[in-house]
């Protein structure tokens, strides 16, 4: 029998500004800065939401292990929320934020979704949605 996953505990996105990129994830998309130390000292950072997180690592200085071939904004990721999405149209309009598609019907884990997509400030895609 082949051993099963549960969940995603956890991504990491490699980010050209920590600063600007935890400006986006909390200021646009609700998400809460959670400086983290480590073992030897260092301060790392995420951006939690739900019970999950985004670790964010700092391009050209990224921690070990990491992925075999770092690259900035090659992320596309979407987010389940359930505010309308007529609610984040207006907020992402506040935000000076380009929605490029939607809404429009898309399939997500579990069935049919509807979905907002925009981009963070590294050009990761970024999808918003909500069931269908």
């Amino acid at each position: 029998m082949t051993p099963q996953l549960t969940m995603l505990d956890h991504l990491v996105l490699t980010v050209t500004d920590i600063e600007e990129t935890v400006a986006f994830y909390s200021d646009v998309l609700g998400m809460t800065h959670t400086p983290f130390t480590i073992a030897d000292g260092s301060t790392r950072h995420a951006m939690r939401f739900g019970n999950m997180k985004i670790n964010l690592h700092q391009k050209g200085a990224e921690f070990e292990p990491k992925a075999q071939k770092v690259q900035v904004g090659s992320a596309d990721l979407c987010f389940l929320t359930e505010t309308p999405l007529d609610t984040w149209k207006e907020h992402l309009v506040k935000c000076g934020v380009t929605i490029e598609i939607g809404p429009t019907p898309r399939t997500g884990a579990t069935g049919p979704i509807m979905s907002l997509y925009l981009r963070d400030p590294d050009g990761n895609l970024i999808e918003v949605s909500t069931s269908a």
